[in-house]
């Protein structure tokens, strides 16, 4: 992947991935698990969106900056977008037990943290 440009795109992408995303590979692995992270999230009666995004999610991060894939950084700008627009649209009042949160946490970002 030579080329400055694309290198710098690359980059990008990655830093802005890891700062959207604040939970570890283990935390989130760990949350796909549990009956609230699957009772969120768009669906046609199978898995989430969110909940398929947070399995590959954890793969991303277990995965070396230079192994990943045109297809893995397209994802990674997907999770950055879902992220912001989602924290621009927190509720008001106490977030913990929420299905606002709950989504978030399967992109991989706990507002709690």
């Amino acid at each position: 992947m030579a080329g400055g440009e694309h290198d710098d795109d690359r980059d990008g992408t990655v830093r802005e991935f890891h700062e959207a995303v604040n939970m570890t590979a283990g935390e989130l692995d760990k949350w796909l698990a549990t009956d609230e992270s699957a009772g969120v999230g768009q669906s046609d009666g199978g898995e989430s969106v969110g909940h398929s995004s947070g399995r590959r999610i954890v793969g991303l991060l277990r995965t070396r900056k230079a192994d990943l894939t045109d297809d893995d950084l397209a994802h990674m700008r997907k999770v950055v977008g879902y992220v912001h627009r989602h924290v621009a649209q927190r509720p008001a009042g106490d977030v913990t037990a929420t299905r606002w949160r709950y989504s978030l946490m399967n992109w991989g970002h706990d507002p709690e943290k």
